[in-house]
């Protein structure tokens, strides 16, 4: 999902394939190595050593895509340098914010609507807002797609509508949880896909189908879900979340990205706000709400009412979702504003406005060497003669 899915979502852009897949590739490869010593040190550190096992590289993943939520609000405006120290900083954040949430206030967020989407989608946009382009209308022709560069990121929204329920799963308890986890994804997935078309439908003067909001809303059931997902939520509970999240991410896409460009300031490359930050607050309160309605016995198996929590009540748990999701848009906020303040500065390699969402300003292009070499006609076979003029009928022949 992290190297194929997020990777291939971002090729939509018609001259900025190469970089959304090769920079998405070096931050992912970078944000996953200092993840492992960062969340090693807040979760694993013992002895002086940090114990690694897989699910350490799956929390790793997960820190990373968090990353990659961020780097879709700044795709095809920042250098790979500046994507190089967002990520080194952004994982701090993350696993900072993730400790505070997990083992001090002891949220429930097994697929991450807080800690991923909804932290790595206001860390992006903050930085955006901050990273504002006053004149990026000059790069204006290459922010649209063309038929093949939509196909490609349909490639990453098939990989991670596949993949989300185990995303989703992956570090719930073996059994019970984990199957709920799996079922409950899969379950808004699917409703998230019918009503993100049906909405793209009615919002489109002829009926047709927008492939911006089938590449990206129908994959917000992933992310809505994602707090609730190992819950008692029940399937109906899934279907309604995954329909309502590819409802209002259809919507987002249609009216609320072109409002946030115009009257905020906010250039959201690829609508990360659509996709993962109104689903993941979405997620987070159903996960309150969701904690908040569960019985005793939900309580004590799916929740821990155990030692800390032992006098804790289900309102109780719903109140420190809340919270959760609140110094979750703190951290980012505030976060993002600082990281956007050091990405200003002019020394990191950003290309120029009128260059932006272009990749020949970072790699080597195979057009450009056939222009530097220019094709010798004399190696071309001699085109056959054509006639001279108008051909005449054949005269009579001499007897």
């Amino acid at each position: 999902m992290v190297f194929v899915g997020f990777g291939f979502l971002m090729t939509f852009l018609q001259r900025y394939g190469f970089s959304a897949l090769g920079f998405n590739f070096l931050l992912a490869a970078f944000g996953i190595q200092w993840a492992l010593l960062m969340q090693g040190w807040f979760h694993s550190f013992k002895d002086g050593h940090i114990l690694l096992g897989v699910e350490n590289l799956i929390n790793a993943d997960f820190c990373v895509a968090s990353v990659c939520v961020a780097f879709g609000a700044v795709l095809g405006k920042v250098s790979p340098v500046q994507l190089l120290i967002m990520t080194f900083v952004q994982v701090t954040l993350f696993s900072v914010n993730e400790f505070m949430l997990l083992n001090l206030l002891l949220v429930k967020d097994a697929g991450g609507s807080m800690t991923i989407h909804t932290f790595g989608a206001y860390f992006g946009l903050t930085v955006t807002w901050i990273l504002y382009r006053r004149n990026l209308e000059q790069s204006k022709r290459r922010q649209t797609s063309v038929y093949h560069s939509d196909l490609f990121a349909m490639i990453g929204t098939l990989f991670l509508w596949m993949y989300w329920p185990s995303f989703n799963s992956a570090v719930s308890y073996h059994g019970d949880a984990q199957h709920r986890a799996a079922l409950n994804t899969y379950c808004s997935l699917a409703a998230s896909v019918l009503a993100a078309v049906a909405v793209s439908s009615a919002v489109h003067r002829k009926g047709r189908l927008d492939m911006v909001h089938i590449q990206n809303a129908t994959l917000a059931g992933g992310v809505g879900v994602g707090t609730a997902a190992e819950m008692m939520l029940m399937p109906y509970g899934a279907l309604l979340v995954g329909g309502l999240c590819g409802g209002l991410s259809t919507l987002g896409f249609e009216f609320l990205t072109p409002f946030l460009e115009s009257r905020l300031r906010i250039q959201d490359t690829c609508g990360i706000h659509n996709l993962h930050g109104i689903p993941g607050i979405v997620g987070a309160i159903v996960g309150a709400v969701t904690a908040a309605c569960a019985t005793p016995d939900v309580l004590v198996h799916s929740f821990d009412f155990e030692g800390l929590k032992q006098n804790w009540t289900a309102k109780t748990q719903g109140k420190f979702q809340i919270f959760g999701l609140l110094l979750t848009l703190a951290v980012a906020l505030v976060g993002g504003s600082v990281m956007g303040l050091i990405l200003r500065l002019p020394f990191w390699g950003q290309a120029a406005d009128e260059n932006c969402f272009e990749d020949s300003v970072y790699w080597e292009m195979e057009e450009e060497k056939s222009r530097a070499f220019p094709e010798d006609t004399t190696l071309k076979p001699p085109a056959p003669p054509g006639p001279s003029g108008p051909s005449a009928s054949p005269g009579p022949s001499a007897s």
